[in-house]
Parts: structure tokens; C-alpha cells; sequence
């Protein structure tokens, strides 16, 4: 978990045992599952997992968008490229 963030935590034992707590919780706010002291995985909504796929969509589109800008070609455009490069030195 990053310092600083304040999550709800369960033992995995209490998460087994009280599953009906878990999945309650987790539709307001992800929560920790911890093993041994160690957190070693996060329960949330469906609806906060997509909002999460949204943003990483968004970073890579945005890398992708600067990479084009930058003037890197694809690996279609890339294997043309070379393509015409041997067959021109034939």
C-alpha cells in the first residue's frame, strides 16, 4: 500500500469468515486483504476497477499520442521500412 493512504483492512481469515463484510465494504471503498501483517491484495467495486482501466487506457493513449508525435512508427510501418530498405540495396 503507498504511505500515506488510508485503506480498510481485513485478515484474510476475517475476509473468509465475514465475506459478506468484504464484499459490503468494498462497494464503498477498496479494501485491504493482509496476510500475516503484509497487505497482499485489494478488494473494490467493479465500478472503481473500471474507473481504474479508464485512467491506465488514458496514460497509455497519451504515450502513444507523444510517441507519434516524436515520430515513432509502428512495428507495421517499421517491417515496410525495412522491407524497402534491403530490397532497395538488392
Amino acid at each position: 500500500m503507498s504511505p500515506g493512504y488510508l485503506m480498510k483492512t481485513l485478515a484474510a481469515k476475517k475476509a473468509k469468515t465475514s465475506f459478506d463484510l468484504l464484499l459490503d465494504t468494498a462497494q464503498r471503498e477498496p479494501v485491504a486483504i493482509t496476510r500475516n501483517g503484509r497487505a497482499v491484495a485489494v478488494v473494490l467495486s467493479i465500478a472503481e476497477f473500471e474507473r481504474y482501466q479508464g485512467l491506465e487506457n488514458a496514460w497509455w493513449a497519451a504515450r502513444a499520442g507523444a510517441a507519434a508525435r516524436r515520430g515513432f512508427v509502428g512495428p507495421d510501418a517499421s517491417e515496410k521500412l525495412i522491407r524497402d530498405l534491403v530490397n532497395a540495396s538488392n
